[in-house]
Formats: C-alpha cells, structure tokens, sequence
C-alpha cells in the first residue's frame, strides 16, 4: 500500500472515479481541486484547494507523497494565454515540486489531443510522434515531453495517459475512442502498480471493436480493458448523424477539436456528457 498519493483534478469528472479506488491503496489521499469544496470525503481522504499555477501551494501538497496522480488542467479549447496557467505553468509545477519533495512517480492525464491531427484511417501508437490538434492538444505534448525530460534528467518516472474519449458514448467517433470509468480507473491502478515504468505512453481506449489505437508499446503496463464500445453501435447509428459526419474533423482522430480555430471551443460538438460519479446511472 502507498502512504500518500495527491490527486489533482478531484474536482473534475474523472477524478470523481478516481477518489474513492485510490483511497483504497493508500494511507492517505490528498486530492486537490481550484473548487473550494468537493463535497463528502472517502474516510482516509484529505482535501486542500489549490491552484495549479501556484507554485508555493502545489509543492507544499506534494511533500510526502510517494505518487502523484495529476489530471488537474482547464480540460477545452481556449486562448493560449488562458490555458497557460493551468496546464503549461501548473505541469511544471507539479514535476519540480516532485523532483524537490522526492516523488518518484507522476500518472498524467494526457490527450488523444496531443496527436489529434493525425487521419482516422491512421492506427496511432504510443510512440507515434505529436501532431497537436489545438492549444490544449499542445499542453498534452508540452507536458509529455516534460515529463520524458524530469524522468532523463532526475529519474522520475511517468505514465502518460493518452485519454480518448473518457464520457459515455454519444457519437460515432467515440465508437473508436470510448474509454469506459472501469476502464480508466484499471489504466491508472496499471500505472501505479507497474514495478517500474520509466517513461512511458499509453492509450486510455477501451477494447472496441473499431479502435485504431494500439498499445503494442506499452504492454509493461499490463493494461487489459474489458469493455467494447460495439454495444452501443446501434443506438448511434439509429440516430442522426449528419452534424458529425459533415464535420471535417472527424476524419482525423482529434474530432472536432481537429476542426474547430484555434483558441474557440469544440465541447459541444464532442457531446460529452459532464456528469461526476453518482450524477446519474452508469454508462453500462
């Protein structure tokens, strides 16, 4: 069992699935959000507010702890100059507050957005070189290349995530990308659990049927999702899928996000659904 693991993002959708299995494998939980409450606690669990941005806060929350979980970031398509903060400033932060409080290991939510640009008929791979989609995408691969380098240079280790379509499915796009909550929390437990990971990527995608992401890479994770996106397959095709389909962006796998001006949102058009653990019904 860790002694401390410090999630940031608690706040967020994924980090509602997150709190409660990382509670379970650890003496204490120290999540974090910029919210100033996240509501009940899991019993070992401890909750500070804290701006990524602020160096001084987030290296005060990483002393003793022996991993960090980090999915804190302004998660859309923004102007640069409002996404800095959060998630170029606020990565940095969390791996020099790490390499200074002697954290061995960071678990970073990174993007499908980092290689967004790349075509659909393209099977990506986890060292499948950047091809950013957006500013967010490009916080992704900034961060990705952080970490390669706090792992070169002072050894810390680092899985990055590269989370496709984590929401339940609502397009024929996420038929391909869909990585269901069970899903998630198992890749992260496989990050943590993994004796030794070094630098690595990997893919958070489910086991669907038309998924061109491949993790053949990254097997040492030992990552096995078990759910398959297909069973939704004809409820999406018995809708209209017009809007989607006239989308140039969804011939490549970063969606409209691959689409839409810098700087402008693409939410609405990945229809995700922004409900948190406990919302409403499983997915399933």
């Amino acid at each position: 069992m860790k002694k401390m693991i410090l999630l940031t993002g608690a706040g967020g959708r994924l980090g509602s699935y997150l709190r409660e299995p990382l509670s379970n494998i650890c003496s204490t939980l120290i999540s974090t959000d910029i919210k100033e409450d996240i509501g009940k606690l899991n019993e070992n669990e401890k909750y500070f507010s804290a701006d990524l941005s602020n160096f001084d806060q987030i290296c005060a929350l990483t002393k003793g702890v022996s991993l960090i979980c980090h999915f804190g970031a302004l998660v859309d398509e923004v102007p640069f100059n409002d996404m800095l903060g959060a998630n170029f400033i606020g990565s940095y932060n969390i791996w020099e507050a790490a390499r200074l409080n002697n954290c061995k290991r960071v678990v970073y939510a990174s993007s499908i957005h980092a290689v967004g640009m790349y075509k659909r008929i393209k099977t990506l791979r986890p060292k499948t070189a950047h091809r950013a989609d957006g500013f967010y995408g490009l916080s992704k691969c900034f961060t990705e290349n952080l970490a390669r380098m706090y792992y070169d240079k002072c050894g810390i280790e680092a899985v990055c995530l590269r989370i496709a379509t984590c929401s339940p499915v609502t397009t024929q796009r996420s038929l391909t990308s869909w990585l269901s909550y069970d899903d998630l929390v198992q890749l992260v437990m496989r990050a943590i659990d993994t004796a030794h990971t070094g630098y690595s990527v990997i893919y958070g995608v489910s086991d669907n049927d038309r998924s061109n992401l491949s993790n053949i890479d990254s097997g040492h994770i030992g990552f096995k999702p078990k759910d398959n996106a297909e069973i939704y397959a004809n409820k999406i095709f018995a809708g209209d899928l017009s809007e989607e389909l006239e989308d140039e962006g969804n011939k490549l796998h970063g969606g409209a996000f691959a689409s839409t001006d810098l700087g402008v949102s693409a939410m609405d058009k990945m229809k995700i659904v922004y409900s948190h653990k406990g919302d409403v019904p499983d997915e399933r």
